[in-house]
């Protein structure tokens, strides 16, 4: 190779390093799209004085998560409750911290569902910084089904395991880290 047409591919092998990066991205996107996902911002009062997330705060991001997705799908609260004529109370939270998330950060809160049980749900929950991949934290809640009237529990409905099937994860994707 010419010392003159070193430069050119350097500069062609940069490029197919920029397009395969992108194609990755759209690739990981799409094979992901079963999670739901909104943006929140780190405010003030989101933060302690060294600026840094208090970690309540990521319990408040998960709820507003989890109502935008029962949302999409056609579930709102007051309709689900209405409906189904159940309460989804939480039986267990479980959060890995795993950076920090700072003020004014954007940060993109995934939701799915993780598993249906015969009487619960988990709902898996992934935080990041908008456009990095490393994740900042990761949880879980279980929702336990019961009647309204007398908290008794009962079976998930058949409506709800339908309608969040769009944001289920495909029993192909779980791994080592799921209890089955």
């Amino acid at each position: 190779m010419e010392m003159n047409e070193r430069p050119r591919l350097a500069s062609f092998l940069a490029g197919v390093q920029r397009c395969w990066r992108f194609l990755d991205k759209e690739f990981f996107d799409l094979a992901e799209s079963w999670k739901y996902r909104i943006e929140e911002r780190v405010r003030w009062g989101d933060v302690d004085a060294a600026r840094i997330i208090f970690y309540g705060a990521y319990i408040r991001f998960f709820e507003f998560a989890e109502t935008e997705m029962f949302r999409a799908v056609g579930l709102p609260y007051g309709v689900m409750f209405d409906e189904l004529d159940v309460w989804l109370p939480r039986a267990h939270l479980e959060c890995d911290f795993r950076h920090a998330a700072r003020l004014d950060d954007l940060l993109e809160v995934y939701v799915y569902v993780g598993r249906f049980g015969h009487k619960s749900l988990r709902l898996d929950f992934e935080v990041r910084r908008k456009g990095e991949d490393e994740p900042i934290a990761n949880a879980h809640f279980v929702l336990v089904a019961v009647r309204r009237d007398t908290f008794e529990t009962v079976p998930v409905p058949d409506e709800m395991k339908r309608r969040l099937a769009p944001y289920t994860r495909p029993v192909a994707t779980v791994g080592a880290d799921m209890q089955p």
